[in-house]
């Protein structure tokens, strides 16, 4: 009886850490969860940072063509709107080199989300093959006890 016993305190300590696993596997899988969001976002970010670069050039093809119709028109009013044409380029080209730079950086930030998330991921397979390993292990070993349990009685 007191082996029974004992071997119930240990398939009950067992069963514990099982419980304890499977609760680590849930938040692992909520943390994973979190990181592909995060991941989505960082898309949709890219995606607007994209559409925006995207306007801004049309902007600044559209700003060219109208200092072309402008200096066509008269010498003088197009020497005054060449100037005022080339501020307003140089302001697009200096917003659109700062988006072009921030495009990058998203760029590169989601890159290195991706390879942390890939690392974690790939850490959170390896523990949960690990905890699968060691749970098939365990049932084995209630295996032993109960067949051990039978075999004596």
């Amino acid at each position: 009886q007191e082996e029974k016993r004992q071997l119930t305190l240990k398939v009950e300590e067992l069963e514990r850490k099982l419980e304890t696993a499977n609760a680590q596997n849930i938040e692992f899988l909520q943390v994973i969860a979190k990181r592909e969001e995060l991941i989505h976002q960082c898309q949709l970010r890219l995606e607007e940072k994209s559409r925006e670069c995207s306007s801004l050039a049309r902007q600044l093809e559209m700003a060219i063509e109208d200092a072309k119709r402008q200096v066509e028109q008269t010498r003088e009013q197009a020497a005054s709107r060449e100037r005022a044409a080339q501020s307003k380029l140089l302001d697009l080209e200096t917003q659109l080199s700062r988006n072009k730079a921030e495009l990058n950086q998203l760029r590169r930030s989601k890159d290195d989300a991706e390879r942390r998330f890939e690392s974690r991921l790939q850490d959170l397979k390896d523990r949960l093959e690990q905890s699968e390993s060691t749970n098939r292990s365990m049932q084995s070993y209630v295996q032993f006890l109960k067949a051990s349990y039978d075999n004596v009685f």
